[in-house]
């Protein structure tokens, strides 16, 4: 709680920019819900700023007030990300025991964390000639491969080419809690 009458009905919204640059007035949406505002201030640490980009840590303030919670995304109005439950993922395998469809995981994406179930495994990658093999007999510790997901809500992504932060996720055992993957979404 603020210690003073001056900011007594403060609302900002604090976080890492993962990508592109926000100045005041950008006109922004916020994802999943879809409420729009524009940017009035920009603060970091206790000095305002006219702009800020990634990595940097930040508060923001919004001409209107929005209720925006953990895993909520503010972004460009113009320039926002995919919003799927059904995304297709390079994955790094880190368990002896491979995926097997219709498995059940936890996705960690961004500060959001889903349940996702894998749809399809699309391929194999053979390490040494990069061919894609779709006949293998099974996927163990250091494999690669590709995957389709499906999440129980939305995430907001995009490939991981385009950004790191919005298209890297890592795959959690629900019954174990071992991380069994990190992949990028392509």
């Amino acid at each position: 709680r603020p210690k003073s009458d001056k900011y007594h009905d403060y609302r900002g919204y604090a976080g890492r920019i993962a990508g592109g640059i926000f100045k005041k007035g950008d006109e922004i949406t916020v994802l999943p819900s879809g409420f729009t505002s524009k940017v009035k201030q920009i603060h970091l640490m206790e000095v305002e700023i006219e702009e800020a980009f990634a990595p940097m840590s930040i508060a923001m303030t919004l001409e209107d007030d929005i209720d925006i919670g953990r895993g909520d995304m503010i972004v460009k109005t113009g320039n926002q990300p995919n919003v799927s439950q059904d995304v297709d993922v390079m994955l790094c395998w880190f368990s002896a025991q491979g995926p097997q469809v219709r498995s059940k995981y936890t996705l960690l994406h961004a500060s959001n964390e889903v349940k996702t179930m894998v749809k399809n495994i699309n391929y194999k990658l053979d390490i040494n000639t990069l061919h894609r093999n779709k006949e293998y007999d099974k996927i163990s510790l250091n494999d690669i491969i590709k995957v389709s997901l499906r999440t129980t809500k939305p995430i907001m992504n995009d490939s991981y080419r385009k950004n790191r932060s919005t298209g890297a996720i890592i795959l959690v055992d629900e019954s174990t809690n071992e991380t069994v993957a990190a992949g990028m979404i392509v």
